[in-house]
């Protein structure tokens, strides 16, 4: 079984589809389907949110009849198994579709193979495997939860040439320009959980909420992307219910290594994990961030809870916003961690991409894992 161009283009097509719920889909994964008839698309659609119908359904509805001896293009294995709603694999069998091409298999341990195997036992043909690399970056959040019960992190920082993130005093806004801060809120959008310590919350007094007027959508309404978790690590319960944090109604979740009293606030709420070092078990933070569905998480913290996260390799993506700036000595730096004595105890990390938005670079890196 051989792939065409025209193959390549419908899932493409699928993919792109996909990326229109970027904000909206979690806790399930971000799914595109295009429908075709020889070379003509007659039905397509992508997952917009958990408890709605999926792609594949959009997609035969769009289709009508046309579905019957059609082929589907779908990012992600179509699931096998009864959940919010019916199996996929299914509707494609009842539709008639003959051949089915799949971006990547289910890492689910629930479909992991079973909606191919019950394509195939219904006479479709199915090719798995097209665009897999495009496919897979659709959803890292997702993969990584299904696979090691933990969510994606990507570590967010700003700073200048010099590696410089805010004046002795703590002054820090903004070293970056409107356009850096403007893609950070689509950042937000996307991760299912903002994560930050007590510091940063006391000194920078953040609302840690998406501002959709930030984020130039259409595809969608608004009031449909949801706003994430926020999360944040207060050992020493510094931070008072005064706080313009807890202004905003979205979600809080409050962690620390002791019991603490309970909030007034009815969005608030507490979780208490043991202490390794300077704060909770992270560890067990990002486990305890799996199990609550959380499939991305966005880390938007000062220079030690970020080197912690470092430290102990919890961080997946790291992407730095570098401003045309130089702040000289007696200046905050970039991170905080434990001193090295040789160059080869660096960490390590790789280029994804390096681009510019408005006058500063965004880098996105990932762990150079030929080094560990």
């Amino acid at each position: 079984m051989t792939l065409s161009t025209f193959d390549f283009q419908m899932m493409a097509r699928a993919i792109k589809l996909a990326k229109k719920a970027l904000y909206t889909t979690s806790p399930n994964p971000r799914v595109g389907c295009v429908i075709t008839q020889g070379e003509t698309i007659v039905g397509e659609g992508y997952h917009i949110q958990a408890g709605e119908p999926h792609a594949e359904v959009h997609a035969m509805r769009a289709a009508g009849e046309n579905a019957n001896g059609a082929t589907a293009y779908v990012t992600l294995e179509p699931c096998s198994h009864f959940g919010r709603t019916p199996p996929c694999a299914l509707g494609l069998i009842n539709a008639g579709v003959k051949k089915v091409v799949i971006g990547m298999t289910d890492p689910n341990p629930k479909v992991s193979g079973r909606g191919i195997k019950m394509l195939k036992d219904a006479g479709i043909e199915v090719i798995s495997g097209c665009l897999e690399t495009d496919a897979k970056a659709l959803n890292p959040g997702f993969i990584k939860r299904m696979l090691v019960k933990k969510p994606w992190v990507r570590l967010k920082m700003a700073s200048s040439l010099d590696g410089r993130t805010a004046m002795a005093s703590g002054e820090s806004q903004w070293i970056t320009g409107p356009q850096a801060r403007a893609d950070v809120q689509k950042y937000r959008a996307m991760s299912c959980a903002i994560l930050t310590g007590s510091g940063t919350v006391n000194v920078d007094n953040p609302a840690l909420v998406v501002r959709e007027a930030q984020l130039g959508c259409s595809d969608y309404p608004l009031d449909s992307i949801r706003q994430p978790l926020r999360v944040v690590i207060d050992n020493q319960h510094s931070v008072l219910a005064e706080n313009g944090l807890f202004n905003h109604t979205s979600p809080v979740l409050m962690v620390s290594n002791n019991e603490r009293a309970s909030w007034p606030h009815p969005h608030v709420s507490n979780l208490t994990l043991e202490q390794t070092g300077r704060y909770v078990d992270l560890n067990e933070l990002l486990l305890e961030l799996g199990k609550r569905e959380i499939n991305e998480v966005w880390l938007e913290a000062g220079s030690v809870l970020a080197g912690a996260f470092i430290e102990q390799n919890l961080v997946d993506e790291l992407i730095l916003y570098q401003a045309p700036k130089l702040l000289a000595e007696n200046t905050q730096g970039l991170l905080k961690i434990d001193t090295l004595t040789e160059l080869k105890q660096a960490s390590q990390w790789q280029f994804q991409s390096v681009t510019q938005v408005g006058n500063d670079l965004k880098l996105v890196l990932t762990p150079n894992q030929e080094c560990e």
